[in-house]
């Protein structure tokens, strides 16, 4: 009987590449480029986006 895949939740905004590191356009003395580690704002640097349920609260 086949298995069902779990179905995962992938960040809408960043697709699942929730970090990125930036060249500063800098040179550290050894040479190597000065970067700087961008996470994404949406999903807060994890790349999955919460559930509907988590979203969502209902009530006074």
């Amino acid at each position: 009987m086949p298995q069902h895949a779990r179905i995962t939740r992938v960040c809408r905004d960043c697709a699942g590449f929730a970090s990125a590191l930036v060249t500063t356009g800098a040179r550290h003395l050894d040479g190597t480029r000065a970067t700087v580690r961008v996470d994404c704002q949406t999903c807060k640097g994890t790349g999955t986006a919460r559930s509907a349920t988590v979203l969502v609260q209902a009530g006074r």
